[in-house]
C-alpha cells in the first residue's frame, strides 16, 4: 500500500514547487524539454505528480548543485540517480576542508542564524560581521546563501513590518550582509562563465534580493555583472549589451502595485535579444506575474530555484550556439 501511494499522482505542481523549491517555470521546462518528470494531467489539463515524482525531483536538484548539468541527469533511472547523488556527496565529504564542513548540520546553520539575528536586535554590527564570516569559513557559499542570510533578512523584514525593528535595524543588517555577498560573488566569480546582468528595476530601492541573486550565480559558475538599485530598462539592456551577458535577474521585493513597473519590464525584453533570458524573483514578483508570462520571462520565488533556472539557461545557450555552428 505504501508503495502504491508514492506513486500516486495526487500533487499539483504548486505544492511540488513548494516542496522541492523549483518554479512552475522549471518544472515545466524540466518535463518538456528533458522528460525529467512526466506528471499525470486532470481532464481540466492540471499536472498532477506523486511522491517519487518529488523525490526524483529533489535528486535532480541535489545532483545539480554538486556540480551536474540537468541534460546529464534528467534521463537516468531514479536509482541510478540515487547512486550518484549518493557518491556526489561521499566526494564532497571527502574533500579539502571536509572535517569543518561535516561539523555543520541544519541545527548549527540555525544557531548561527539565531546569532547573526541577535546581533541585529541588539544593533552590534561587529558581531554580526564576525557570525558571517564564520558562516562563510563553515559552510558552503550555497548553504551561507540559503540557510543563513536568505532567512534572515526575511526574519528582519518581518519583524520590522511589525515594529519589532526599526529601519535603523534593517539598514545596518544590509550593510554588513552586503559586504559578505560580495566577499562570496568576487570570490567565486567565474570570468570565462556566461555573463549574468543583475540588477533591480526601477522604482525598486531594496537590493538585498539582487545582491543575494548575483552571490548565487557566481556560486553557479557564472559571471555575475552586479548593477544596483533602481536602473532603467535601458540601462540594464546596455549593460546586457555591453558584458555579453546571457541573462538578466532582477529583484522585485516593493512596491508590489508599481504600475510603471510592467511598462519597465516590457521595455526591458523589448531591448534585449530573444535569445538573452529574463529572470525575475523577489518577494513582490508574483504581484507582476500576468506580465511577466506576458513578456516570457521566469518567475522564481527563491535561490534554489535560480540556481537550477540558469543551469537551464546556460545549457539553452550552449544547444542554440550548436545549431548555429553546425
Amino acid at each position: 500500500m505504501t508503495e502504491q501511494r508514492s506513486r500516486w499522482k495526487r500533487h499539483p505542481i504548486r505544492v511540488v514547487a513548494r516542496r522541492t523549491g523549483l518554479s512552475r517555470d522549471v518544472l515545466r521546462a524540466w518535463e518538456v524539454r528533458y522528460g525529467a518528470v512526466l506528471p499525470e494531467r486532470t481532464t481540466g489539463g492540471q499536472r498532477l505528480y506523486s511522491d517519487d515524482d518529488i523525490e526524483r525531483l529533489r535528486l535532480i536538484q541535489l545532483a545539480l548543485e554538486a556540480g551536474r548539468r540537468i541534460g546529464q541527469v534528467a534521463s537516468l533511472p531514479s536509482e541510478e540517480l540515487a547512486r550518484l547523488v549518493g557518491e556526489d556527496q561521499g566526494a564532497e565529504r571527502a574533500g579539502p576542508g571536509a572535517s569543518d564542513r561535516e561539523q555543520i548540520s541544519p541545527l548549527s546553520a540555525q544557531s548561527l542564524l539565531r546569532e547573526c539575528l541577535d546581533a541585529v536586535q541588539a544593533m552590534d554590527a561587529p558581531r554580526l560581521e564576525s557570525t558571517l564570516s564564520r558562516a562563510a569559513m563553515t559552510l558552503h557559499a550555497t548553504d551561507v546563501i540559503d540557510h543563513v542570510v536568505t532567512p534572515l533578512m526575511i526574519q528582519i523584514g518581518d519583524l520590522w513590518w511589525a515594529d519589532h525593528l526599526t529601519p535603523a535595524h534593517e539598514r545596518l543588517a544590509t550593510s554588513v550582509v552586503r559586504r559578505t555577498l560580495d566577499e562570496i560573488r568576487v570570490k567565486l566569480q567565474n570570468r570565462g562563465g556566461p555573463g549574468l546582468v543583475v540588477a533591480t528595476p526601477s522604482g525598486q530601492h531594496h537590493e538585498v534580493g539582487a545582491m543575494l541573486a548575483a552571490a548565487t550565480a557566481a556560486a553557479a559558475g557564472w559571471r555575475a555583472i552586479y548593477m544596483g538599485a533602481d536602473l532603467p530598462a535601458a540601462s540594464i539592456a546596455k549593460a546586457a549589451e555591453l558584458t555579453g551577458a546571457g541573462a538578466v535577474a532582477l529583484s522585485v521585493i516593493y512596491p508590489a502595485d508599481d504600475l510603471e513597473l510592467a511598462d519597465e519590464l516590457r521595455t526591458l525584453r523589448r531591448l534585449l535579444p530573444a535569445e538573452v533570458a529574463v529572470i525575475v524573483g523577489g518577494q513582490a514578483a508574483a504581484s507582476y506575474r500576468g506580465v511577466l508570462e506576458e513578456i516570457g520571462a521566469l518567475w522564481l520565488p527563491d535561490t534554489r530555484a535560480l540556481r537550477s533556472a540558469l543551469d537551464l539557461v546556460r545549457v539553452s545557450r550552449a544547444n542554440t550556439v550548436q545549431d548555429r555552428s553546425s
